[in-house]
């Protein structure tokens, strides 16, 4: 046994102590109450915290009973246990953390291949907070394109961007703060998206690009791109113009290269210049992660990419966040190696079969008409029959919020809003039997909702919001 010597007075330093290790009086806890809207003069116990806070986050809603969301509400414990190892990693320090970069690198890698990139190790791309920072990063690469090729003209020429009045909100946000033109093609009878010669005739020499969904949030249907492509083909041909496509995939992009492996939307068409998605919505992954990709380095303009020296290392970013963790990008290479392409075609189906099945009963009720089925996304819109009168989706929504269902009611925008609908976003983890409970509910309603004297909520605005 080794022998060891007493302290020496030399060594008489006290240890230092991480101030949250220390316990607060308990009794405080139980006779003062924290103020709400003011820092407290002094700490709780962290049980009392902990305890404060888990009680007020129990009105929340369900998120597994959130049927407006795409985000992911379940993941595997395993993959809980990869994200709390990696919460404290700012994925930005990729000097600091070169394995989290790594699996960054990968993940894009992986992408460009599935999104068929003529050459994968040419593509560019980068993980974001999620699709609607990529959303931003993509257009501000199509506005930079543009203004270099009319060097001339800008700043006095306005750029513009064509899309369908269905796009997420972020594109909206992108115009305005990016001094761009929004040019919206309204939706016209039972078209709820992009009309791809509507969106050509919308096109002139100022125009930065057009975008094309795969996915609208408003029914989940799959904007027709290679038909938008094939106009622009065409557009190219008469005028000259050559107009890039960016893809909205934020859903669409995680869902059809599985399940819809013969539609043609993304790097096969030489004319998408840029993807993004949400590797936090049919990427199977908690929020926030999103990814995205240019077809080459062209496509992004090497002046937009910031090479930072941070923390001894070169970094190029091309970002508008710059600390985030890296769990998320973490989880969702953990998720690429545990499902691969048969597991992501095996889930994706399910969903959809989950979506259609589930239409299929609400057709069947009679007091419903289906506006989609869930054959593209794995959502689905509906509305009330013309024969209903004594409610509308409004009053649906508002009685299956009672039984802990959060369902969005809502009425499309410019040219369709007389139409009020109803969604359903069918998500992993919604399983066959939590639809069986969903419809079992919605018949129990009915009664009730069918003796009414009529609809019931007059300020259709403040009934629900409409949740992307």
């Amino acid at each position: 046994m080794p022998l060891h010597k007493g302290h020496q007075a030399h060594e008489e330093s006290p240890m230092s102590v991480n101030p949250f290790y220390g316990e607060t009086n308990p009794v405080s806890g139980m006779v003062e109450a924290p103020p709400k809207h003011r820092l407290p003069d002094g700490p709780l116990p962290p049980t009392t915290a902990l305890q404060i806070v888990h009680d007020e986050l129990m009105l929340d809603g369900n998120s597994r009973l959130n049927l407006a969301t795409f985000v992911t509400t379940w993941m595997e414990p395993q993959a809980g246990m990869l994200m709390a190892e990696c919460r404290d990693k700012n994925m930005i320090d990729k000097d600091e953390y070169p394995r989290t970069a790594e699996l960054e690198r990968r993940c894009v890698a992986m992408l460009a291949e599935l999104w068929h990139a003529p050459d994968p190790s040419a593509t560019v791309g980068c993980s974001t907070t999620g699709s609607s920072e990529a959303c931003m990063l993509a257009g501000m690469a199509l506005k930079r394109r543009w203004t270099q090729r009319n060097a001339d003209r800008y700043p006095g020429a306005r750029p513009n961007l064509v899309m369908g009045v269905n796009v997420q909100v972020c594109w909206d946000k992108f115009c305005n703060f990016w001094e761009v033109e929004a040019r919206q093609i309204p939706m016209e009878g039972d078209r709820f998206h992009l009309d791809p010669q509507a969106a050509a005739e919308l096109c002139d020499e100022n125009t930065i690009g057009v975008v094309g969904i795969l996915g609208s949030t408003f029914d989940g249907s799959y904007e027709p791109i290679q038909e938008l492509c094939a106009a622009l083909d065409a557009l190219q041909e008469r005028t000259g113009l050559d107009i890039p496509v960016h893809v909205d995939g934020a859903s669409g992009a995680m869902v059809a290269p599985f399940i819809d492996e013969d539609l043609v939307w993304d790097f096969r068409l030489p004319r998408v210049a840029s993807i993004n998605t949400s590797g936090h919505k049919y990427g199977l992954v908690y929020p926030g992660v999103g990814w995205a990709l240019w077809r080459t380095p062209e496509d992004l303009p090497e002046e937009l990419v910031f090479r930072v020296n941070y923390l001894g290392g070169d970094m190029p970013t091309f970002a508008l966040n710059f600390s985030r963790p890296g769990a998320q990008v973490a989880a969702q290479y953990y998720t690429f190696l545990r499902l691969g392409r048969e597991g992501y075609r095996t889930v994706q189906q399910t969903t959809r079969d989950v979506a259609r099945g589930l239409a299929e009963r609400i057709d069947c009720l009679g007091d419903f008409r289906l506006i989609t089925r869930g054959d593209e996304l794995p959502v689905f819109a509906f509305t009330t029959a013309p024969d209903v009168t004594s409610y509308d989706v409004f009053d649906v929504s508002r009685r299956m919020r009672e039984s802990g269902w959060l369902i969005p009611a809502y009425t499309f925008p410019e040219n369709r809003q007389d139409l009020s609908v109803l969604r359903v976003v069918c998500r992993n983890g919604f399983t066959s039997d939590l639809a069986e409970l969903f419809i079992d509910d919605l018949k129990r309603l009915l009664p009730e909702l069918r003796a009414q004297p009529g609809p019931l909520i007059r300020d259709k605005s403040a009934a629900t919001s409409f949740h992307h």
